[in-house]
């Protein structure tokens, strides 16, 4: 199975591809789609979208897997303009006629450091050990975007947690 893992952002939105063979994973790309700096929302979502859809289309991930939205009350406005890179990249998915997971940021973090609260670093941590990868995934977006699909994974009994 093979699993697109994506961290929704209108400036950075990270991915990440895994294939799952012998209940190990293997990783086949990780990356950033960019939004255009400083462009508009239309120009910053259309650049996104384009971006994931290309991604699909390459790599031919048999599901999507994506971070929840949620607010935070102080910040209700990124939220907001969060929805918008998430509703495109869904519809990258819909599009390509692959379904969509979504987790909780917690559940995420959980599920890869045993903490819902860990900090990005701690995400990074987990990816290198459980990857095998030579260096930390750089930037944190990409590490985020393998535990997404890492965390699809555990939670789809498709591998034991800390495999």
């Amino acid at each position: 199975m093979r699993v697109l893992g994506i961290d929704p952002g209108l400036h950075t939105t990270g991915y990440g591809v895994l294939e799952f063979a012998n209940r190990q994973p293997r990783l086949i790309e990780a990356g950033v789609v960019r939004g255009k700096s400083g462009g508009t929302l239309a120009e910053r979502v259309q650049e996104i979208h384009d971006g994931v859809a290309d991604v699909i289309a390459t790599l031919k991930p048999e599901v999507l897997a994506i971070e929840e939205l949620y607010s935070h009350y102080e910040r209700p406005t990124t939220a907001i303009l969060m929805g918008h890179a998430r509703g495109v990249i869904v519809l990258a998915a819909a599009e390509a006629g692959i379904p969509v997971e979504s987790y909780a940021a917690t559940q995420i973090k959980k599920t890869l450091t045993g903490s819902g609260r860990a900090p990005k670093w701690q995400i990074q941590e987990a990816i290198h050990r459980e990857l095998n990868l030579p260096s930390l995934p750089e930037p944190p977006d990409v590490a985020d975007a393998l535990a997404i699909a890492l965390c699809h994974c555990y939670l789809r009994r498709q591998l034991p947690v800390g495999s």
